[in-house]
């Protein structure tokens, strides 16, 4: 039997934040550790053709998820890194599945269903803004994870109808042709499967409320400092499983040091200290991987040529299912 696919990626709308990391990124590197598996990564860019047009910015995007996932251990030569938009391949799969899926399915689409009610609630037509690329979204993700033949796709708990969307894809082709795609799995880490943003909220960009996976030393303390908290006095016990200070915390501390945060939250201790608490341990896991980061934005030309590389692998695996599906639909 075939070692399993794991697959992942990141779709590259703006600097990836401390949320992109804890829900996707994380457990994903984690997941690649594991032997006898192969483990696909990818820039998701023709994914943000669908609200970015600039060319300077779509570049400038994707080379800072590139540089992300290279700066926060990924090594290309174990795992197949690569760019969407470098196999074409995907572009072909997604016409054909597209005629095996059921437009009711993209109706029910999380993202396209929210659009549609807020544009409900605010009188406009209910497709004010939908362009065809958001409205098949789910479609092409389906091809990215089917593709590859993809057993596990880590993913943040709001990703998990997308993984839905997939299996009842390839379900469709599987029934009419035979035995094709597998059926893909989801993976969450349940205790970030929703990361809190300084609001409270879900961190997420669309609610102005991230905090950059890498901001400077000075713009990380700052933002952190502006978390909301509510008004328990500093000698009062605070419960650590309903803090968002908390969940970003052990997520970048030790365990030592989780469980000494967790005896002072039972004792007491003030919002500020944690804050500052919280600040250093981020800063300092995070301090090499920044100086990578900016690094490779700094070599465009290396990114390309490792992007490239992995690109090479990935339509390896790429042809050999296209072909399949040619030959099933009499291509």
């Amino acid at each position: 039997m075939n070692a399993p696919n794991v697959l992942t990626g990141i779709k590259p709308t703006g600097q990836p934040h401390l949320a992109n990391y804890i829900a996707a990124i994380k457990p994903a590197l984690e997941l690649a550790q594991q032997p006898n598996q192969q483990a696909l990564y990818f820039v998701a860019n023709y994914h943000a053709l669908i609200s970015v047009h600039d060319p300077e910015v779509f570049r400038n995007y994707t080379n800072e998820v590139a540089a992300t996932w290279l700066a926060l251990g990924l090594d290309p030569d174990k795992v197949i890194f690569y760019r969407q938009t470098d196999v074409p391949e995907i572009l072909e799969l997604y016409w054909v599945l597209s005629c095996f899926t059921p437009k009711g399915l993209m109706n029910r689409a999380h993202a396209y269903k929210a659009i549609v009610d807020k544009n409900a609630e605010e009188g406009l037509d209910v497709d004010t803004g939908v362009n065809m690329g958001l409205y098949t979204y789910p479609i092409l993700m389906a091809v990215d994870i089917l593709l590859f033949q993809t057993d596990l796709v880590p993913v943040g708990k709001d990703q998990i109808q997308h993984i839905e969307i997939a299996r009842d894809i390839a379900d469709n082709f599987n029934r009419t042709y035979g035995e094709t795609f597998r059926l893909p799995k989801y993976f969450v880490k349940e205790e970030t499967a929703v990361v809190p943003g300084l609001d409270g909220r879900k961190m997420s960009k669309s609610y102005g409320n991230t905090i950059p996976l890498f901001a400077s030393s000075k713009e990380l303390r700052k933002l952190i400092m502006k978390i909301k908290t509510d008004s328990t006095p500093p000698e009062a016990p605070k419960d650590p499983e309903t803090s968002t200070l908390f969940t970003l915390y052990r997520e970048f501390a030790t365990p030592q040091q989780v469980e000494e945060m967790k005896r002072k939250y039972q004792t007491g201790i003030g919002w500020g200290q944690v804050k500052q608490e919280l600040f250093e341990v981020i800063d300092e896991a995070l301090r090499e991987p920044r100086e990578k980061y900016h690094a490779y934005l700094e070599q465009p030309e290396e990114l390309n040529r490792i992007l490239e590389q992995g690109a090479k692998r990935a339509r390896e695996i790429a042809r050999k299912t296209l072909q399949d599906v040619r030959n099933r639909i009499g291509c």
